[in-house]
């Protein structure tokens, strides 16, 4: 869980040294990165506290209205119950999407906004069961100029199981304006994503932090 944070940090401290090279770009376009942790909906308990990055283009329309096609990507652990009920000692799941997503701001002209924000598209599920296993690589040493056998902590894929299904989107979130004449804005967001995996539905909410522009 540690490091899932300290990635989301990582993530997010990037975009914000980002922040001066897109405060004047033109808002007929628009643009947004983000980073955050995903909480699944824990109906079945099958899936653990995650992380998600996310990326998008798209055009304003007019000020309150825009379309936005997004990729996302959701990475998330398994719980003890889903990993014995498997009978396997650990696992992860990977969910990809590509989604179309139209957008209402509220106030787009204010220092603040806030926003609405859904859609659907393209969702791809891979549930990867694995084992902690010791791996032998070879190394260099540039000292003496030698290679040499090392064993390293790896992880042996026991299975593998991918859906590709379509899905939808909803949620909402608040953007505040870098400088009052520039485009860029810190934004934070919230949405429910439904994606229609078999036997059962996959349900996430993934809270995201960012930059758009």
């Amino acid at each position: 869980m540690r490091r899932k944070i300290f990635m989301t940090a990582f993530c997010v401290g990037g975009l914000l040294l980002a922040l001066p090279s897109f405060a004047q770009n033109d808002n007929k376009f628009t643009f947004n990165v983000g980073a955050g942790f995903t909480e699944p909906v824990r109906d079945f308990g099958r899936l653990d506290v995650g992380f998600n990055v996310t990326a998008g283009a798209g055009v304003n329309l007019d000020p309150h209205l825009g379309v936005i096609a997004e990729f996302g990507f959701n990475n998330m652990g398994l719980t003890r119950r889903a990993l014995a009920i498997a009978g396997v000692p650990d696992g992860s799941t990977r969910i990809y999407s590509l989604t179309l997503n139209p957008v209402i701001r509220l106030n787009p002209r204010g220092r603040l906004d806030a926003y609405i924000v859904g859609g659907g598209g393209y969702y791809r599920r891979t549930i990867e069961f694995t084992e902690p296993t010791i791996a032998t690589v070879t190394l260099f040493d540039p000292f003496y100029g030698v290679f040499f056998p090392a064993a390293v902590p790896a992880n042996t894929v026991l299975g593998s199981f991918t859906q590709n299904k379509i899905g939808w989107n909803v949620g909402a979130g608040l953007s505040v304006r870098v400088s009052q004449d520039g485009n860029a804005k810190i934004f934070a967001e919230s949405r429910y994503h439904y994606i229609y995996t078999s036997p059962r539905e996959t349900k996430i909410l993934p809270v995201t932090f960012g930059l758009r522009w």
